[in-house]
């Protein structure tokens, strides 16, 4: 059994000059990394399954080796005589802090924006400008500001069903469009509003169409290290507003069917109605998004 204190001593000599503690350094995380309930019992000359790893970190093997197969070279690359082979992973203790400071960072940084720190390169390799301990990791710059600012108006544009995401043929670009079969839907019960909804469609589209070519003529303009990261949080995000797009016609679908008022309730009751709509696709949502997500980034990463 390591003491407490021996054990701060044991992981702060060990990672003291990695990249991923100069980003951890100071803040709260840093000291998860030292209080983790393994290190009681860890044996500084054994190995560790992946089960045992993941049973420490209360995530399945799945996760570690989600998480371990971008950053191989980075976890294994003090071990020896071919600890690692196809047929298992085997963690000493470098390699368990190395992972662990990987899933302290994996909800804000992202695979890209770890490898981003690590200096490491899209197929995992170690490029020639690596960052050290002592690199500053800066804040997003402006242009990612837009990006997430430009990300929760397209969330907000797909939440309410009139746009689709689609994929041009010859360039492979995401484009937004109108979805033209909810669109038809709604111009049938909603007659007198159809216009004035047609008219602000068509204005926001223009502007996002706008916004959308000035961002990518700012992406263009970037090094091509920082492209590239920008580019991987924009299709992030598409992702997440497809399935959110996806999980809102599931929802109304569903509600539809669960609930069909009849018309003099539809008269005298319409806001109730759609307060309620609102409430059960929100629900719905809440309940489906983050599986989903995950799900979802798992299969395009792999």
């Amino acid at each position: 059994m390591i003491e407490t204190h021996n054990a701060k001593e044991m992981v702060f000599g060990i990672i003291q000059h990695d990249p991923l503690f100069a980003v951890l350094q100071g803040t709260p995380l840093e000291e998860i990394l030292y209080s983790d309930a393994y290190l009681n019992d860890i044996n500084e000359k054994k190995f560790y399954s992946t089960a045992e790893v993941a049973s420490w970190f209360d995530i399945t093997e799945k996760k570690v080796r989600y998480y371990s197969k971008p950053f191989e070279h980075y976890i294994f690359d003090d071990m020896k005589d071919n600890l690692k082979t196809t047929a298992a992973i085997r963690f000493n203790i470098p390699a368990i802090l190395k992972l662990r400071m990987i899933l302290l960072l994996k909800d804000e940084y992202r695979v890209r924006g770890l490898r981003l720190v690590l200096g490491m390169d899209e197929n995992g390799q170690y490029i020639n400008q690596q960052l050290t301990a002592t690199t500053d990791f800066t804040s997003p710059d402006e242009l990612v500001n837009k990006v997430e600012v430009l990300g929760n108006v397209l969330q907000q544009m797909m939440q309410t069903g009139l746009f689709n995401l689609q994929q041009e043929d010859e360039s492979g670009a995401l484009q937004i469009a109108v979805n033209k079969d909810f669109l038809t839907q709604n111009m049938l019960v909603q007659a007198t509003e159809s216009t004035n909804q047609i008219i602000e469609i068509q204005q926001e589209t223009q502007k996002l169409k706008y916004e959308n070519e000035r961002l990518q003529k700012q992406i263009a303009e970037l090094r091509e290290d920082n492209a590239k990261d920008v580019v991987m949080k924009i299709r992030e995000r598409f992702i997440e507003n497809e399935i959110v797009s996806t999980l809102r016609t599931e929802a109304l679908q569903q509600f539809s069917t669960e609930k069909k008022p009849g018309f003099f309730a539809k008269l005298f009751h319409s806001t109730q109605i759609e307060m309620e709509k609102e409430q059960f696709i929100d629900g719905y949502i809440t309940k489906h998004l983050a599986e989903r997500l995950e799900v979802a980034l798992i299969e395009y990463y792999e």
